[in-house]
């Protein structure tokens, strides 16, 4: 019997949700986006096996519905769902960035009889709307479950039996630990790059050769600063006590730093950045929170023709790339040319080509 899938939503994670999902047997998803646009173009892209109008319309056959919305968009569809004719079996789940709200309410779902379980796909990119959507956007990602404690074990197994083909890896944690988690790893990191670009911004005005220097590790270290704003509204005001608490915390090191450079000796300073490399280093190169983006410096020579040289290799050997730039400023970096690739397989599969068509260096952050 082929069960199906409703995702509401089809932007960057709602559609590349309905893609993925669509690798499963015997199964049917249905889309849909309150943008009339949106929903053009994914039946244009082929992003879910049947676009509807009207989500409510086909509510009452789906197995699972999956809010690919932003967390107060997914409240307003919650209360919603109150009314809507469903299966006593559906499961519903959604891909938000913060759970605890999202599981308060669906208490009120579980008061109806209707089985809720908090989902959030950790993994993104800078770019946003349905043409970013990938089937392969959470391939080895961390796929995080808030079910309520006292869920029934065969509602999650249904939901993991359906999401293992994401190919994330599905773990479950209690809501309040997923706000705190990823207010570490992902929401203040990105106030942090804000505030970076601020700084410039400041700076600048001051010394307006300063934006152009910012072309190098600059650039890099502030990517996500580049994801939508709406967005990052919305989950910093959702996450507001845990990002306090983790101001706080952050104000407090900048004054250890602060006393470092004031009294430290050379060897607290070097030994501050030896811990900080010490650390990086060891942190896992995949299932992170923030968008990766896979890239490779190469260092080429200065002729005409150099960079199509490179990128013709690479559709010679069919290897897609998500984006390329040249760095001017080279400080802490390793080529001048850097070269994006959507996965760690495309990005070694380039190493091997360059390595066989040139002597060019390439290097791997």
């Amino acid at each position: 019997m082929t069960q199906k899938v409703l995702v509401i939503g089809l932007g960057l994670i709602g559609g590349s949700v309905a893609l993925a999902l669509q690798k499963a047997p015997q199964t049917k998803i249905y889309g849909y986006d309150a943008l009339p646009q949106t929903r053009e173009l994914a039946r244009t892209l082929h992003v879910a096996h049947e676009v509807v109008e009207n989500p409510q319309d086909v509510a009452a056959d789906m197995d699972f519905i999956i809010f690919g919305t932003p967390v107060n968009a997914t409240i307003e569809w919650m209360d919603q769902l109150k009314d809507w004719s469903l299966k006593d079996s559906v499961i519903v789940s959604d891909t938000g960035s913060t759970k605890a709200l999202i599981m308060k309410k669906a208490l009120e779902l579980k008061e109806r009889g209707i089985t809720f379980i908090g989902g959030h796909p950790m993994a993104g990119s800078h770019k946003s709307g349905v043409t970013a959507a990938k089937p392969y956007l959470f391939e080895n990602a961390y796929y995080m479950l808030t079910p309520f404690e006292d869920e029934a074990a065969e509602n999650i197994e249904r939901l993991e039996s359906l999401l293992k083909y994401t190919i994330g890896k599905l773990v479950q944690v209690d809501a309040a630990e997923h706000d705190h988690m990823t207010a570490v790893v992902s929401h203040f990191p990105h106030i942090v790059a804000a505030s970076l670009v601020h700084h410039l911004q400041l700076e600048n005005a001051q010394l307006p050769m300063t934006r152009s220097l910012a072309a190098g590790g600059f650039r890099d270290i502030t990517r996500i600063a580049s994801s939508n704003p709406v967005l990052w509204r919305d989950i910093t005001i959702q996450n507001r006590k845990e990002l306090l608490d983790q101001l706080e915390q952050w104000m407090a090191e900048m004054q250890r730093v602060k006393s470092v450079l004031e009294t430290g000796s050379d060897a607290m300073v070097e030994q501050y950045f030896a811990v900080a490399k010490e650390v990086r280093d060891a942190l896992p190169t995949s299932s992170g929170a923030l968008f990766v983006p896979y890239d490779l410096y190469v260092d080429i020579p200065d002729y005409p023709g150099v960079i199509s040289e490179i990128t013709g290799y690479l559709a010679e050997d069919q290897i897609s790339i998500t984006n390329i730039r040249i760095v001017e400023t080279r400080e802490d970096v390793f080529g001048i040319l850097v070269i994006s690739f959507s996965s760690a397989d495309d990005r070694e599969r380039a190493v091997k080509c360059i390595a066989r068509r040139t002597n060019f260096e390439t290097y791997i952050s």
